[in-house]
């Protein structure tokens, strides 16, 4: 059973630190509201659209480990001030 505990924790740390790997290298990932167009379309009529709100038109937003990574880098740049 530790055996198996093991693995998973393992795996885990894998899992995370190709993560971290993936936000340093590709900060950005396509917009969840508009999933990377930039534009939302009119349900009715499907020519009409409008820029997406949420990543300003571009389909783009900064990933969530990316932000996470910011907000401790700048922590730690205004503690050591």
């Amino acid at each position: 059973m530790d055996s198996l505990a093991l693995l998973a924790t393992l795996a885990l740390a894998g899992y995370a630190l190709l993560y971290i790997l993936a936000c340093a290298a590709f900060p950005f990932g396509n917009c969840r509201r508009c999933k990377g167009t930039g534009k939302l379309r009119n349900p009715l009529f499907r020519r009409m659209f409008r820029l997406c709100p949420r990543c300003d038109g571009t389909g783009r937003r900064v990933r969530i480990g990316r932000r996470i990574y910011e907000y401790l880098r700048s922590e730690h740049r205004n503690g050591t001030r």
